[in-house]
């Protein structure tokens, strides 16, 4: 699988579409079944690892909301930003930045991600992202 332009950044928007959906099991398919993560400090493998990671992200980070945005692309790898927020049990909001490295399978399904990711605390007046895109809000990340 080699990338262009036009296929990467349709590869960084539906995994945005499909993250913001908050369901580990549509999430977990678009990884091979042996898929290898790193994400922050945790090392995963395979599609029930992903799927039991998701299910503990997202009952932690409420109300989560990401976007994406193609950084680079070259044969079959793409990097990417993001930016999501989130809060937690306690109505804290959360805005949380980071950093993905993609390798994909000749099929199409992600092989490796690697994930490093910092949060930061903001008040929610601050908040900018409020869910999946509009296509109001397809402004580059600040």
């Amino acid at each position: 699988m080699n990338f262009t332009e036009e296929t990467a950044r349709a590869k960084v928007r539906a995994a945005e579409d499909a993250w913001n959906t908050r369901d580990p099991e549509r999430v977990a398919l678009a990884y091979t079944p042996d898929s290898v993560w790193r994400n922050r400090d945790e090392f995963l493998t395979g599609r029930g690892e992903i799927r039991e990671f998701l299910t503990r992200k997202w009952a932690r980070e409420l109300d989560y909301a990401l976007r994406k945005e193609l950084w680079t692309f070259g044969g079959n790898r793409i990097a990417v930003r993001f930016q999501y927020e989130w809060h937690d049990a306690d109505g804290r909001w959360w805005r949380s930045y980071g950093n993905e490295l993609w390798e994909f399978a000749d099929d199409g399904l992600m092989r490796r991600r690697e994930a490093s990711i910092n949060d930061v605390p903001i008040d929610e007046a601050d908040r900018r992202i409020r869910g999946p895109r509009t296509g109001e809000d397809d402004l580059p990340l600040a």
